[in-house]
């Protein structure tokens, strides 16, 4: 599903934040992607959403080498992508259950079905009670989980999470796990970029781990408990 060859990235003239990233994603696999803050854990991912090119190396994805995709492609490629960012990036002029359907209605679904969809998710984030509300009065957890919602509804082949549990309490997060584990179930090759130790710890999938632009991995955790997911 994804392999990254000797790849490289920097921002403008910069120094290079990631280095010889070296890695095979399997199709319907699950790994966390782990690393202290700065560690180039987004800068990765945005590699992989194809928000960014590589400064060197090759990025195979389903099935094409990415740098030499044209617009058209990578649009394609980008459909079929999943992501949760880490600053939400929501519609505030929306109500909430909009901002949840908005890939679907982009698509030309049916909208009562939409609706009942996107209804059905909330509910499972626990944001049953927020349907109609304008994100402009959520607190950040909640956005964060709106966010979730969004990025899962049309059950894309990759989905991406950037630090996803970072501002809901533990029980929401392993909720939230629990629902990505459920999309995986369903084939989603799932990548969530995560410093949060004692979560990876509950769930025994590999991990991939930068530290300063170098990647190692996947290796499992020394999980005690295992989560199923």
């Amino acid at each position: 599903m994804i392999r990254f060859q000797n790849v490289g990235m920097r921002y403008g003239l910069g120094s290079e934040v990631l280095r010889n990233v070296n890695f095979d994603l399997q199709l319907g696999s699950f790994h966390f992607l782990s690393g202290i803050s700065g560690a180039g854990k987004s800068s990765l991912l945005k590699l992989i959403y194809l928000a960014h090119k590589p400064s060197h190396g090759q990025i195979t994805m389903f099935d094409r080498d990415v740098t030499l995709a044209n617009r058209r492609e990578l649009a394609v490629m980008r459909r079929k992508i999943g992501v949760v960012f880490q600053d939400f990036r929501l519609f505030d002029h929306l109500s909430v259950i909009d901002n949840v359907a908005l890939p679907l209605k982009i698509k030309g679904e049916d909208w009562d079905r939409i609706k009942i969809h996107a209804a059905e998710l909330l509910g499972w984030v626990g944001l049953r009670d927020c349907i109609d509300a304008s994100p402009l009065t959520l607190s950040g957890g909640q956005k964060q989980r709106v966010a979730i919602a969004r990025a899962v509804i049309s059950r894309p082949e990759i989905l991406l999470a950037d630090e996803p549990t970072g501002n809901v309490d533990d029980s929401i997060a392993l909720r939230l796990l629990r629902l990505f584990g459920e999309l995986n179930r369903l084939g989603t090759t799932i990548l969530i970029a995560t410093h949060n130790e004692n979560l990876m710890e509950r769930f025994d999938h590999p991990r991939l781990h930068l530290a300063d632009g170098e990647l190692s991995g996947p290796f499992l955790g020394s999980s005690q408990h295992t989560e199923s997911t």
